[in-house]
């Protein structure tokens, strides 16, 4: 079994206007409502490629109550810890030529509650695979990803890692089997303003020297690059389409990936997840099966 967590999901309400004006009424051209947050833009993606997952995190109040709605509906498997104050936040979304977005605070999560999601954690067997993926509220130890990957370090157990900084580079001890920072966060990581891709594939490297099995690098518009556990470098470019929407795209890489590995060897992973994040970025809203498989041909 696949076990996303999301730390602080979201409603992700994406509203689109033709020319944003501060200080005044502006009508709207549409919107939507997505169920959000990293790890679950993950499951979402999966479930299109046909990967059961179980979500894992933290809801609260009415908007939880219609995040675990929208999920059940979606297909989505959830084991979400309930918190008894707040609220699940809301993200804005604001698409008028560029993108805009207004991102809530989301709930408080105390020790009781995240003693309840190690209690989940603590079914996972050997051979699943768990993904870490996005930010840490304030209200949880900052190292959270580095304890949990311990609380785990037992059992035969792949881990997913998509975070930026020292969330990322404090689990490296822990061998992640994938981690997936794009090339502007693997230079942040080593104070380096990444230039070239003989650059990006060398830092990559020093990522999997560090401990990480695997290291994908997403680069927007210059497509993937991946190291794989056994050293060899493979590069996949990007596929050909008009942008929608970035938000997502990383998360629909990984579930690509991960969908793709399961199916074939590390080179159709990179392929797949490259054609997942494509579709996430073509579309409103993550990528849809179809899509996902008709941008693969580009690739293959």
């Amino acid at each position: 079994m696949i076990y996303t967590v999301t730390f602080n999901p979201a409603i992700d309400y994406v509203v689109r206007v033709e020319d944003l004006r501060t200080g005044e009424i502006n009508r709207l051209t549409s919107e939507e409502i997505y169920c959000g947050g990293k790890g679950i833009n993950v499951s979402l993606v999966l479930g299109q490629l046909g990967i059961p997952s179980r979500a894992l995190g933290f809801v609260a109040g009415f908007t939880g109550r219609a995040l675990e709605e929208g999920l059940s509906q979606s297909g989505v498997e959830t084991d979400f810890v309930h918190l008894e104050q707040g609220l699940t936040r809301i993200n804005v979304k604001i698409r008028s030529g560029q993108e805009t977005d207004l991102n809530g605070q989301g709930p408080e999560i105390d020790e009781r509650a995240l003693a309840q999601l190690y209690e989940r954690l603590d079914k996972m067997r050997d051979g699943d695979m768990l993904v870490l993926a996005g930010s840490i509220p304030g209200s949880l130890p900052s190292d959270i990803y580095e304890n949990i990957l311990a609380y785990l370090s037992q059992k035969e157990i792949r881990t997913v890692v998509d975070a930026a900084g020292g969330l990322l580079v404090n689990v490296l001890k822990y061998r992640p089997f994938l981690v997936k920072p794009n090339h502007h966060e693997l230079g942040e990581i080593f104070g380096k303003e990444l230039s070239s891709m003989d650059e990006i594939v060398d830092y990559a490297k020093k990522l999997r020297e560090m401990g990480a099995v695997n290291v994908l690098i997403s680069m927007a518009q210059d497509g993937a690059v991946l190291v794989d556990e056994y050293g060899e470098v493979r590069r996949c470019g990007v596929c050909r389409g008009t942008l929608e929407d970035s938000v997502g795209a990383g998360d629909s890489m990984v579930a690509g990936f991960i969908a793709g590995l399961a199916q074939g060897d590390y080179g159709y992973a990179l392929k797949l997840g490259t054609a997942a994040g494509g579709a996430t970025a073509f579309s409103k809203g993550l990528a849809k099966r179809d899509t996902v498989y008709e941008l693969l041909k580009q690739l293959l």
